[in-house]
Formats: C-alpha cells, sequence, structure tokens
C-alpha cells in the first residue's frame, strides 16, 4: 500500500496524563516541594506506542474496554490533543463526531446551530449552503429548523447533530460510540446510510462496543488493551478477540473478615447441610474458540462422599441472548458408589456460528435434587466462530425448544 492510499496513519503514538497527588496553592510550596524532588503528580500513561493505518475507502473498526485509550486516541487523531511521542498523519478533510451535541447552542435555532456546528467543523457557508438541504432531510426536521434549539426534544437534537456530522462531506469521517441513534425507523435510516458509505469508498473510523456492528461494516480493526494494540487487522478475529476478552471470568479473591465477639454473644448452633458431593471442577479440553467443524470437548470431575446417584447434567447457554443452545446429562449413566469422578464429554455445534456460550454444570441426586453446582470460576466459556456454513442455517436446531439437537457422548471414569 503506497502513501497515497493512506488516509490516516498513526506511527507509535504515545500519550499520558499527569494526575496531581497533592494541592498545592503556593508558589512557595511548588518551588520547595520541586527542589526536594517532589514531583506533586504521578503520570497515567493512556496510549504507549500505537501504530496502525486506515486505508482510504476502510471502514476502519476501533475496539476495547472502557479505560483501554479509544476515546483518548481519537481526540489525538481529531487534533484535540498532542501526543507525547509518535505523529498522525491525514490526507483529506477531517469530520469527527466524537460526542452528541457538542458544539449546539440551545438559544440558536436548529438552521444557525448546523452553520454553527459547520464552521467548527471547518467548513465554509458556501459548503455548509450545499449540504444544508440533506442534512435537515435526513434529519427529519424540516418543520422545526426556524425553532430554537432549546424546544427540541432529546431526540431531535440528537437527529440534528447526528445528520450534521454524517452528512458534512468530509473525507474522512470518526464516530465515537454512535451508529445508530433516534427511534427505530431513524437508525434503519442509519443503517441503510452506512450500508451505503461501505459501499462508496469513504474512510470511516467508528469506535463501538457493539461487535456486531464491526462485524457488519468493518473492512478491517484494531482492537486496543492496556493501552497497547492487542489485535489489528480482519473484523472478524478482532471482535472475536474482543468478546473472548470480555466474557473470561475474574474471580477476585475473598477478604477475609474478622469479627469480634463480646461476652453478651449467644452462640447460635448451625446446623451444617449433609455434604454429599464435593470438589465439582470444569475443564475445557478444546480450544476456547472453535468453528463449527471443531468438536467441543470438556471434563467433569468431582468426589461422592456416599454410596448414592449423582448425574451430571450441563447447559451451554448463549450469553448475548441468554438462552440455552444445548444441554445433556449422564443419566443413562449415573455414578452409585462413593469416590473420584472423572466424566469427559464431546459435541459437535454444527449448527451454530458467531455465539459466546457459557458452558454450566450442576450435579443432581436420584430425585433431580441438586448436590452440587460449578460456580462462576468452573463456568468455562466457548466462542463458536464462522465457518463455511451459513449462519442462517439452522436444520439441526430445534427451533420449538430453542436447542441443538443432543448428538455428544460421555466416557466416565471411577476411582
Amino acid at each position: 500500500m503506497t502513501e497515497n492510499n493512506i488516509a490516516v496513519k498513526v506511527d507509535h503514538v504515545s500519550k499520558f496524563f499527569r494526575l496531581p497527588t497533592e494541592a498545592t496553592h503556593s508558589l512557595r510550596t511548588a518551588m520547595v516541594n520541586r527542589f526536594k524532588g517532589i514531583k506533586g503528580y504521578k503520570e497515567q500513561h493512556v496510549l504507549k506506542d500505537i501504530s496502525f493505518e486506515v486505508n482510504k475507502g476502510d471502514f476502519f473498526g476501533i475496539v476495547g474496554r472502557n479505560g483501554s485509550g479509544k476515546s483518548t486516541l481519537l481526540k489525538i487523531i481529531s487534533q484535540i490533543y498532542v501526543p507525547e511521542k509518535g505523529s498522525v498523519t491525514i490526507d483529506g478533510k477531517l469530520v469527527s463526531f466524537i460526542e452528541l451535541g457538542v458544539g449546539f447552542n440551545p438559544e440558536l435555532t436548529g438552521r444557525e446551530n448546523v452553520y454553527m456546528n459547520g464552521a467548527m467543523l471547518g467548513f465554509t457557508t458556501e459548503e455548509i449552503d450545499a449540504m444544508y438541504d440533506d442534512i435537515v432531510e435526513f434529519a427529519e426536521l424540516e418543520d422545526f429548523m426556524n425553532q430554537k434549539l432549546k424546544n427540541y426534544s432529546s431526540g431531535m437534537q440528537v437527529r440534528l447533530a447526528f445528520s450534521v456530522a454524517i452528512k458534512a462531506q468530509g473525507d474522512v469521517l470518526i464516530l465515537d460510540e454512535v451508529l445508530a441513534v433516534g427511534d427505530e425507523a431513524f437508525q434503519r435510516k442509519c443503517n441503510d446510510y452506512f450500508m451505503e458509505r461501505k459501499e462508496s469508498g469513504k474512510t470511516t473510523i467508528l469506535v463501538t462496543h457493539d461487535m456486531g456492528a464491526v462485524k457488519k461494516y468493518c473492512n478491517r480493526a484494531v482492537l486496543i488493551e492496556n493501552g497497547l494494540v492487542k489485535a489489528y487487522g480482519d473484523p472478524e478475529d478482532v471482535a472475536n478477540q474482543y468478546s473472548l476478552d470480555n466474557t473470561t471470568v475474574q474471580v477476585k479473591p475473598k477478604e477475609t473478615v474478622k469479627e469480634e465477639k463480646s461476652d453478651s454473644d449467644v452462640e447460635e448452633v448451625v446446623e451444617e447441610p449433609t455434604v454429599l458431593v464435593d470438589n465439582l471442577q470444569v475443564k475445557l479440553l478444546s480450544p476456547t474458540q472453535v468453528t463449527q467443524d471443531d468438536l467441543v470437548e470438556f471434563e467433569i470431575s468431582y468426589d461422592v462422599l456416599e454410596d448414592i446417584e449423582a448425574h451430571p447434567v450441563f447447559s451451554m447457554t448463549d450469553i448475548d441472548r441468554n438462552i440455552w443452545i444445548y444441554n445433556d446429562n449422564a443419566y443413562d449413566y449415573p455414578t452409585k458408589t462413593k469416590g473420584h469422578k472423572v466424566l469427559k464429554y464431546s459435541c459437535s455445534l454444527e449448527s451454530v456460528n458467531n455465539i459466546k456460550l457459557k458452558l454450566q454444570v450442576t450435579i443432581l441426586g436420584k430425585s433431580r435434587e441438586m448436590l452440587a453446582f460449578a460456580n462462576s470460576e468452573n463456568a468455562p466459556i466457548i466462542m463458536v466462530t464462522r465457518s463455511d456454513i451459513a449462519r442462517d442455517d439452522f436444520s439441526a436446531v430445534d427451533s420449538a425448544a430453542g436447542l441443538i439437537r443432543r448428538n455428544g457422548s460421555w466416557v466416565i471414569t471411577e476411582e
């Protein structure tokens, strides 16, 4: 790719902010602290050597968790912030839409706000004249443009601000956390616009937490984590990595709290429930990320403390929609004696695609009473990514129950 085909080049950009650690109320105190080597602030490094390129015609996605540095990066690209190190090169006029309604004045009319906001974006009056009718038509506010903005509903204000941003004829459009706004009909209009923009060859940079939007609109993407580039390139891979990072359960260690009893405290004798199954562990044997063609394999282990029937059951739940996708049980192969039990299970998920699943395991007794269940530490995440099977092909799905037909097998070991 030649330099002439690059719309935005981010080259080894670093940015930090100085956060004060103490209040200084006089010049004398500040000078004394300086001579003593006391800075009075700490540095927060938000971006650390970020590099990537956005080619002309790209619909480019920037994703990352809150606090990863995405918005700071956009403000540097928009020339609001200046990086400590590195540089950003932009070829063409940039239209930046970092926050809805910034620069709008409620005491001015809708028409006056369009011209004022357009001027802030760097457009001349003649250029705004040429765009004005398209802006008003897209916002569907023809009858309200001579009213003061303070008389608009919040939805009308959002539609006007959004329309100014997307209809401004810039070479590069930057959108932060916003794709579709307003009511359902307006959202469909926004979707149609972005599909047209994607096909038009115009350059767009989108920051979003919506991985569906990344896969739908973007042709390339980058994942920022802790101020560094973690993934860069294919939007499917970047979106899946982001989803995987956000579904990984992070369990904080429990804090031990000591309670001091006074002499007046009366100790209550609480009868502990009888533990019949203990030490339930769930281990994913296959990779966390699989395709429809791969087998999903996992292992369940637990200790049965008495000679009782114990039946492992499990489900795979669609995290986004909170519905069961797959379940099975070992009722045909109950364990009936005490001891350490190990069960392995394997199945295929050929009827689903682009889905995040949580594996949840429970041990039930003879009368289906719960004997043990796996907590959040033992609930692995399984991501099924695209393959050559179309996403709309759900021929093996029981539509009434919403479940894939069971096709797995158990292997049980008793020790």
